[in-house]
């Protein structure tokens, strides 16, 4: 039986290497969306672990309204990126500090 730490210590080895991941690489930014969406999804993990826990089903609940806002915003932040590549013909991060409109 997998208990509630092992849960626990998976959902913060995921959130340390997105944070990681984030400082680390600050160039690419697909690679920051990335890093993002891997951090909400540990603290995803752990809303249903939690919710397993507790035998409580508004943690789970919780986590389908979360992924739901999570799939829109990845689409909004990947259709961004698509218009700036467009207009920059880049996506690097530190090329992209000087946007005009």
């Amino acid at each position: 039986m997998i208990s509630l730490s092992d849960f626990l210590v998976v959902g913060a080895l995921l959130f340390c290497l997105s944070v990681a991941g984030i400082f680390i690489n600050r160039k690419n930014m697909i690679v920051l969306l990335m890093a993002i969406e891997l951090m909400l999804l540990a603290v995803n993990l752990n809303f249903i672990a939690f919710a397993h826990y507790l035998g409580d089903v508004a943690g789970q609940v919780f986590v389908f309204f979360i992924l739901t806002v999570a799939a829109a915003e990845s689409a909004i932040g990947l259709a961004i990126l698509v218009v700036l590549f467009r207009n920059r013909r880049t996506i690097n991060v530190q090329q992209l500090d000087s946007l005009k409109g």
